[in-house]
């Protein structure tokens, strides 16, 4: 089966860079799965989970954001934090949800509320990820 090349960049450097089959994830404006040969685009990405599909098993990987830049055989996402399965930390995710959790109990500016929300967000995607590995 014909694969697409996938990079998954940070600040920080490389975290994925593969050969697969199909990339899914949660863009601004919806679901979305790649293939081989699919029309060049680019989309900013919600929180949540980059599914790569390498034909005998599927990787997760947590991306907080970012951009999705599509080319025919090629995709680059490119995101502020990125965590494969194996490599994020469950207990600090899990304390995470906790504080984020307690703030929006607490909360009762805006913006401290818009941040907690974000930060439930990103540790609930970061658990959900971790739970495939």
């Amino acid at each position: 089966m014909k694969t697409l090349h996938v990079s998954i960049v940070t600040p920080d450097g490389p975290v994925f860079d593969s050969e697969v089959e199909m990339v899914s994830t949660k863009a601004e404006s919806g679901e979305l799965g790649v293939l081989p040969g699919h029309i060049p685009m680019v989309a900013p990405l919600q929180i949540g989970a980059v599914r790569l599909n390498t034909g005998t098993e599927t990787e997760y990987v947590a991306v907080s954001g970012g951009f999705l830049e599509v080319r025919p055989e090629k995709v680059t996402i490119l995101a502020q934090t990125a965590e494969t399965a194996e490599h994020i930390d469950i207990a600090r995710a899990e304390e995470a949800k906790k504080r984020a959790e307690s703030r929006l109990q607490g909360s009762q500016d805006d913006i401290d509320f818009r941040r907690a929300e974000l930060a439930l967000k990103r540790a609930m995607n970061r658990i959900d990820v971790y739970k495939h590995h």
